[in-house]
């Protein structure tokens, strides 16, 4: 049986590595590394080339590094996990194949793991009794994915996006706020010290269980042309922006709380790192349901959550062999599209 896993995640602009151990049938996080790129933030956004090159020399220091913290050497891993996708697909490139060649040299099992599934796994890392069935909100740059999960490994659309995901979206009205990257982050700081005094929509707020965030970004956008004077009204804006995005979120997690009868949700990426939308997610809830979200470290990208969810498909009997790919579009594993109960 495995007892010391090491997880690599290099989907975007993190370089991740963590190590797992299992004793007495628990599993516990040894060490997690996350070397973020901050070069990204000059232009506004990620460049892939850039993420790549930055990813070919961090991952050999990241992994050590990694290993030194958990105390464990290199011969005593018993298996390896790697992002394989959904993600750019030279950063994934990197992590897989390093991840292939230390599996390979060292004759250990290797698994590729679902980047999105690695999220709804990351608040096991603190709360090893989370079991389904619950409704998972997975809220990052690249996705907006609304989920009922009746048992680990099977996940059914509810509603996902069908234009730009929050994180996205956050990231551009940032820019047009003129704030850092990444925006969710910028954003929240600077809501804090303003009033949600703008009229901004709540795209497909009680529509269904999708989303639309297109319509709200240039909402924004033409509020900031409508100033004559951006400087006083900014951090309105912001909270404005921010109140809206995290009005649809949590409306539509009610309706599915409703929908589905389940009494736990759980939240996952980039833009649950929020203290803000957790706070009032948690508040709209009381009394219907409780609400799951990992600490903001391991609800960014990082190789924790990639390990954990290799662990599980691990210890189901699943493995990748040395033909493993990174894949942008990587399909998800137990993922059921559109069921009758939409």
């Amino acid at each position: 049986m495995t007892d010391v896993l090491l997880g690599i995640e290099t989907s975007c602009d993190e370089t991740s590595a963590a190590v797992l151990t299992r004793r007495h049938g628990r599993i516990e996080l040894a060490s997690l590394v996350i070397l973020s790129q901050d070069i990204h933030a000059v232009f506004g956004g990620v460049v892939p080339e850039l993420a790549s090159r930055a990813h070919v020399r961090a991952i050999a220091p990241v992994v050590r590094q990694a290993l030194a913290e958990a105390g464990v050497a290199l011969g005593e891993i018993d298996a390896v996990a790697v992002t394989a996708g959904p993600g750019l697909v030279g950063s994934l490139l990197i992590g897989v194949c390093f991840a292939k060649g230390l599996a390979g040299s060292l004759g250990l099992p290797l698994i590729g793991v679902h980047h999105l599934e690695g999220h709804v796994f990351a608040p096991t890392l603190e709360d090893p009794d989370l079991e389904p069935p619950f409704v998972a909100l997975v809220v990052s740059g690249g996705h907006t994915l609304l989920l009922d999960v009746p048992e680990w490994g099977r996940y059914r659309v509810l509603g996902e996006t069908r234009d730009d995901a929050a994180g996205e979206a956050f990231d551009k009205v940032a820019s047009m706020l003129g704030l850092g990257y990444p925006g969710g982050p910028a954003i929240e700081r600077l809501a804090a010290t303003g009033t949600a005094r703008f009229p901004l929509p709540r795209p497909m707020l009680g529509e269904g269980l999708d989303f639309s965030f297109s319509g709200l970004k240039t909402a924004v956008l033409y509020a900031v042309r409508r100033l004559d004077d951006l400087e006083p009204h900014r951090a309105d804006l912001a909270a404005s922006f921010q109140a809206a995005v995290f009005d649809v979120l949590v409306g539509k997690v009610a309706a599915a709380v409703a929908l589905t009868g389940c009494t736990r949700v759980v939240l996952g990426g980039g833009v649950a790192c929020s203290r803000t939308l957790a706070a009032r997610m948690r508040d709209h809830l009381a009394g219907r349901a409780t609400v799951s979200v990992a600490h903001p470290r391991l609800n960014a990208d990082n190789a924790a959550m990639i390990g954990r969810t290799g662990w599980f498909h691990l210890d189901r009997g699943a493995h990748s062999d040395l033909a493993l790919d990174a894949d942008a579009r990587l399909p998800w594993p137990g993922l059921e599209r559109r069921t009758a109960i939409h």
